[in-house]
């Protein structure tokens, strides 16, 4: 579920499988390589993971501490920012067959799958199935989400180029997401600020740069946020991924 701050952590393996989609961001599958528990940070994004033994949502507004075995394969499916309350009815964390009942069946057949790829298709089909079956995101999300990942976002304006008030756009966020448009914001900006740790460890980029390209106000706003969303400070993450040592990771490798 965890994906390392680098992908090529040594003895861990991570990778994605693209799905262009409005509501599947990816499928992924990924081998611990060793015993540990890993950070999940926040993402926006919401995961549905077969470990082998159980099948859960993980919602990506939280930071998270996830065991992992040292043996196995985990395979998941990313929902989009703002998807999993149209498609689950559930902006909640937790096993999937108690958020959606009439899963109770897939983990049985993701049990009796032989290989990963096929793990992947089954999650695949049942969130097509949910979505035939008229479980659909709010339409106006994907615009919404796009907005709110602008560094200088604004909830008044961001309601305003939606064309929806600034109530309205809470309830709706609210119910599709699980928090409000400012914390949807700050999520989304911490997630942009991992993406770029790669620049940070190489000395393509600095703190001060960065925390000015995402719009904080400055580097102690950047390190504030960085600490309430990850329990580390900036300067931490990028030495956990220059060290390549995997034992700080993340939720995503790419925009929501």
């Amino acid at each position: 579920m965890g994906v390392p701050l680098r992908a090529d952590a040594a003895g861990s393996v991570y990778r994605e499988f693209e799905a262009v989609t409005d509501v599947v961001h990816c499928t992924w599958e990924g081998v611990p390589g060793w015993s540990r528990v890993i950070r999940v940070l926040p993402d926006g994004c919401a995961d549905l993971v077969w470990n082998g033994e159980r099948l859960f949502v993980t919602t990506g507004f939280t930071l998270m501490r996830v065991p992992l075995a040292a043996h196995g394969t985990t395979v998941g499916l990313r929902l989009r920012c703002g998807a999993a309350g149209g498609v689950l009815r559930s902006v909640a964390s937790g096993e999937l067959a108690d958020l959606v009942p009439s899963s109770a069946k897939l983990a049985d057949e993701l049990q009796a799958a032989e290989t990963a790829a096929e793990q992947r298709l089954l999650l695949e089909r049942f969130v097509a199935g949910r979505l035939r079956a008229g479980f659909r995101p709010d339409p106006a999300l994907p615009a919404v989400v796009r907005a709110l990942a602008e560094p200088d976002a604004r909830v008044d304006r961001v309601a305003d180029r939606i064309g929806l008030s600034e109530r309205t756009l809470r309830r709706r966020l609210g119910a599709a997401a699980g928090c409000g448009p400012k914390e949807v914001h700050r999520v989304l900006r911490f997630a942009a600020f991992v993406r770029g740790l790669g620049d940070l460890a190489s000395g393509r980029a600095t703190l001060s740069s960065v925390a000015a390209g995402l719009g904080f106000a400055d580097q102690s706003h950047l390190g504030h946020e960085c600490v309430r969303l990850s329990g580390s400070s900036p300067a931490r993450l990028v030495a956990a991924y220059a060290r390549h040592d995997g034992v700080a990771e993340i939720h995503q490798t790419r925009p929501a």
